[in-house]
């Protein structure tokens, strides 16, 4: 697995020692607060576990999962929640934590549905920035790293749900990238 990476872009190192940095700010803001930290499964995981333990003050976590879609339904911010919240947010000072932006049509429209619930306060962490694409302004309270335009894995980032566990970012190998391609050309049409 670590041979289809063909350069490391962020070290473990790195990212250790940028979580802990914003776990004390979220510590530091959210004091006497019991902020609500909601992460959208699979990508998060990582991050979200890695952050909890850098958290010194009271918070509680809830998962959404939002199901795969098509490039097209993605492309138009289109999201189907194959898993919601099971915690109410009405009232709470939510923080909604995010492995990576990217476009940032999905997370416009989570936003949306979780303001709709009336939290008392809402605000955006990402660990992976890649605002070359963005295509809506989304305020970030916390943020981790700018991310170059390539496609990178690992820490949670993956590629056909490979590589996520892999503790540093790096960039996949074109070879990989390729011999997908090309087996997906040789299965032909379903």
């Amino acid at each position: 697995m670590q041979a289809d990476v063909r350069e490391i872009v962020i070290s473990s190192e790195e990212i250790q020692r940028r979580v802990r940095e914003i776990g004390k700010q979220i510590s530091n803001d959210y004091v006497y607060k019991n902020p609500l930290l909601v992460g959208v499964l699979k990508g998060v995981l990582f991050f979200m576990a890695d952050l909890l333990r850098a958290i010194d003050i009271p918070v509680t976590v809830d998962f959404i999962a939002v199901s795969n879609y098509s490039a097209e339904a993605r492309n138009q911010g289109i999201v189907h929640l194959a898993k919601d919240l099971e915690t109410p947010l009405a009232g709470r000072h939510v923080i909604f934590i995010e492995d990576v932006i990217d476009t940032g049509l999905t997370l416009n429209y989570l936003l949306r549905n979780l303001r709709a619930r009336q939290p008392a306060s809402l605000e955006v962490c990402v660990l992976f920035n890649k605002p070359e694409h963005r295509l809506i302004n989304i305020p970030l309270k916390y943020k981790g790293f700018d991310l170059p335009d390539r496609f990178v894995v690992g820490y949670g980032l993956d590629y056909q749900e490979k590589y996520r566990n892999l503790p540093y970012i790096g960039l996949l190998d074109a070879r990989v990238l390729k011999e997908h391609t090309e087996n997906e050309k040789g299965r032909g049409p379903k």
